[in-house]
């Protein structure tokens, strides 16, 4: 019997999204056939708790150096889920020495910068992907099959919004509120996964009018206390039109009181409208003008079929899934791509376009006036 290979992973940044990127790798296995084993082989990461942290992910090793990490000869693959600031370098680097990357979004801190990681892993000749996990949600993707199909004939409007509820005046200071290690505010934390769903399901986004505000000029420094000025936006507002005529609204916030994760869009077309929210995530919504005039009107799919994307894989049917198995999912697609070379996706092409639709819409809000992507 031939030996089943070992990918090796490395994983860069051991927070929420580390928790969460760790979490899809000891699952995989366990519902998708990948044809190779995983193994969690060293987590990179700072403070007083690494160890621990590593030891309760599921990692054998940990290390403070990314760039011993990277260039470990025994590491396949690098899972970057540090901060923006660090995206481009680490991304690069990983390229350089042959690893397979995986980033978390916003790709970069810029267009310019996306492009360079776009270069790293072309001439590297390795596999990519960008986390943008909400294409992987059963219902998204299933949106996708209905859109592809002509179930709502033909797409002219989409409505995407993405608002949280998580700062207010007595959050402390974090590196999110920071320009020079976030790049940007909600415009760009939330509004790349809106701007990925609505070039997913619609198409490339031609030009943009935005604006942005910041309400909570500063917050306090956990450690000292000091007030320090927010230089990331609140909350976006843009408005779009794709090259192939969809007209499109967008909205971001992360101080929208009661909205706790509340990613939501609508897909309007001359025949019908999907829609979905990410706070019932197992449903989709679907209107089809096309039904008996006697019954029409928007009806719930339950996506918990062994027909509907991935579900086959999990429990039993009528079974809910949650946020999380949406990263199982994407490192199923990363390690299927990586094993028969197949195309990965969205990969960091779809990250460049990504920053550049943001790039975009931050000087639509600056100018206020209307910018080509």
């Amino acid at each position: 019997m031939e030996a089943r290979k070992t990918l090796n992973f490395g994983m860069i940044g051991h927070k929420f999204m580390g928790k969460a990127h760790s979490h899809a790798l000891r699952d995989v296995n366990m519902f998708f056939d990948t044809g190779v084993d995983v193994r969690m082989h060293t987590l990179c990461g700072i403070g007083d708790d690494l160890e621990q942290t590593a030891r309760a992910y599921g990692w054998e090793n940990c290390e403070t150096d990314w760039r011993k990490v990277v260039n470990d000869p025994q590491i396949d693959v690098i899972s970057i889920c540090s901060p923006g600031v660090t995206h481009m370098e680490v991304a690069v680097a990983a390229a350089k020495a042959g690893k397979h990357v995986i980033c978390e979004k916003p790709l970069a801190m810029s267009a310019e910068e996306a492009k360079q990681m776009c270069d790293a892993v072309t001439a590297g000749g390795v596999k990519h992907m960008i986390n943008f996990c909400y294409r992987r949600v059963p219902a998204v993707t299933l949106a996708k099959q209905l859109l592809d199909s002509g179930k709502i004939g033909r797409v002219t409007q989409f409505r995407a919004t993405y608002q949280q509820d998580w700062v207010d005046e007595d959050c402390p200071f974090v590196w999110r509120f920071d320009k020079a290690i976030a790049g940007a505010g909600s415009m760009a934390d939330k509004g790349s996964h809106v701007i990925d769903l609505a070039r997913y399901l619609v198409g490339e986004i031609a030009e943009t009018a935005a604006m942005s505000d910041i309400f909570i000029p500063t917050h306090k420094d956990p450690v000292t206390g000091e007030a320090k000025l927010v230089t990331t936006d609140d909350a976006a507002m843009f408005l779009t039109r794709f090259t192939n005529g969809v007209m499109g609204v967008f909205q971001t916030s992360r101080v929208s009181p009661g909205y706790k994760n509340a990613l939501r869009f609508e897909v309007t077309g001359t025949c019908g409208t999907i829609r979905f929210d990410l706070e019932r995530l197992n449903e989709l919504e679907l209107y089809c003008m096309e039904e008996d005039k006697t019954a029409m009107g928007f009806k719930t799919i339950v996506v918990t079929e062994p027909v509907h994307p991935y579900i086959k894989s999990w429990w039993p049917l009528g079974h809910v899934l949650g946020w999380e198995h949406a990263f199982v999912h994407q490192y199923y697609e990363l390690i299927k791509a990586i094993t028969s070379g197949t195309y990965c996706a969205p990969d960091f092409y779809d990250g460049l376009q990504n920053m550049r639709v943001i790039d975009a819409v931050e000087r639509a809000a600056d100018t206020k006036t209307w910018v080509t992507v």
